[in-house]
């Protein structure tokens, strides 16, 4: 047999998956990975049943349906303040993750460089590499996650064609503000490039209004927003997702689309129809939930001798711990999955210098609540001690 291909010689599973088969074959709480073991909406699930029993199974639009295209641009004009048109600037996707690789393939050439703020969602940097594209980072520090306009203009070079950004952010929690999306337009005006904005985690906020860089002066002609159903909904496996872009950009990342995916998954995009006609309560009961148990969460954490950075959004937490407490974030992980059943990721997989997550792991809380809390239970019998 010839040799692998080299865009995947460094490629290998995600740390999140390991830690998440260890924690499952011992029993444990898996703290690690964001799979949001929740309850789908009622109405969601009913809906597909329905599509399903309606035979709604063969290929659809390569945009996706004409209803699920329609109420995207209703929610975003509303939500997001974007007006897009359902026809040609909407591209329905197989989750944000198909979004994401149809965009970087029909932007980016192998060599072309991309900016992306550490610490960062490994997916993003894993496809940008796998793909042949260079990134370049901008580190952001705890608690705040603050960058600056010097440290995103160095990150600019001359082969340089996208600014990436998350918000809310995997793993931080950062939302990023009006001012920093302000000057994120700004530096891709001037340098003409293309903003990607992953806003996936778009309704899990928590105080902080979320902000689309789009939706900044000068932002929509040249961004592509991405998000989809799989947080909002509780419906991660049933991978519906979507891309809004100018015209031209949305066609060929709609023909991308097609190319490795033909659609996602029809019945799947008649519920999220009926997901996106959910009043304004459900939103507002999420946003509570998930700060009841990021709050459970940070004190259990305090409690167990640990600095958590709480998050403005999303449902994953970044906490510290003293140096000398463990040899490394991969021991930490891997201590307190055999000492009290709980799985978390180390740091370092999230930065662009390993060492600046050396003493950090990422938690997840979206969890059923009883789930949670028995995990918080078995984190308060973790020995606190110092190594020397």
């Amino acid at each position: 047999m010839r040799d692998l291909a080299d865009r995947v010689r460094t490629l290998k599973q995600s740390e999140i998956r390991k830690y998440s088969a260890k924690c499952a074959a011992m029993g444990g709480v898996n703290l690690s990975q964001g799979v949001c073991d929740q309850p789908a909406p009622d109405a969601v699930k009913q809906a597909a049943k329905a599509a399903i029993d309606a035979d709604h199974a063969t290929y659809t639009h390569m945009r996706g349906i004409a209803a699920l295209r329609q109420v995207i641009a209703e929610k975003m004009l509303r939500f997001n303040g974007i007006a897009a048109d359902a026809e040609t600037e909407i591209v329905v996707t197989v989750g944000t993750a198909g979004a994401f690789a149809a965009t970087v393939l029909a932007v980016l050439n192998p060599g072309d460089e991309v900016v992306v703020f550490s610490p960062f969602y490994s997916y993003h940097v894993n496809v940008l590499k796998l793909f042949g594209a260079v990134v370049r980072f901008v580190d952001t520090r705890p608690p705040d996650w603050a960058f600056t306009k010097g440290a995103m203009e160095s990150a600019i070079g001359e082969r340089t064609r996208m600014i990436l950004v998350n918000t809310p952010a995997n793993p931080s929690g950062k939302v990023f503000s009006e001012d920093e999306l302000r000057l994120v337009v700004e530096a891709a005006t001037r340098h003409d490039l293309l903003i990607v904005t992953d806003e996936i985690y778009e309704y899990i906020t928590y105080g902080r209004a979320h902000v689309s860089a789009a939706r900044m002066p000068g932002g929509a002609a040249r961004t592509v927003t991405i998000s989809g159903a799989s947080k909002t909904y509780a419906v991660t496996g049933w991978r519906v997702g979507y891309a809004i872009a100018p015209a031209a950009l949305a066609e060929k990342i709609a023909v991308v689309s097609d190319q490795l995916y033909i659609c996602s998954p029809a019945p799947l995009q008649h519920g999220i129809v009926a997901g996106m006609h959910l009043s304004e309560d459900y939103y507002r009961r999420m946003q509570r939930d998930y700060r009841v148990k990021r709050d459970l969460l940070a004190d259990t954490l305090r409690a167990c001798g640990f600095e958590p950075y709480i998050p403005e959004g999303s449902y994953y937490m970044l906490a510290g711990f003293e140096p000398g407490r463990y040899r490394d974030d991969t021991h930490a992980a891997e201590s307190i999955l055999d000492e009290v059943g709980v799985a978390t990721v180390p740091g370092s997989a999230f930065f662009a210098n390993p060492d600046d997550g050396r003493c950090q792991l990422r938690f997840c809380y979206a969890k059923k609540m009883a789930d949670l809390e028995e995990a918080c239970r078995r984190l308060t019998r973790l020995r606190v001690t110092v190594r020397s």
